[in-house]
């Protein structure tokens, strides 16, 4: 399985997501939004456009790690990335 984790390398949930994944054997491809504009830019056409977010922006939360599955879902829930 392929999951893209969108986050930051400053968040320690990320970082907490990120060796969750590895030790399961996933292929991870992060977006590290601490140090690239573009997927930065990403993120928050993401954000915008989500309903995920609604609860998020409401308690003022910045909404990462968010998790992209190969088959588009996408969640900010990492025990339902590891329960595929």
């Amino acid at each position: 399985m392929k999951v893209t984790v969108v986050g930051s390398h400053l968040c320690p949930d990320t970082l907490y997501a990120l060796c969750e994944l590895r030790g399961k054997d996933v292929e991870v491809d992060f977006k590290n939004l601490s140090s690239s504009l573009p997927d930065l830019k990403e993120y928050l056409s993401l954000r915008e456009g989500s309903e995920i977010y609604d609860g998020v922006k409401a308690a003022g939360g910045i909404g990462i790690p968010c998790f992209v599955l190969e088959d588009g879902t996408k969640t900010l829930d990492l025990n339902e990335v590891l329960s595929k």
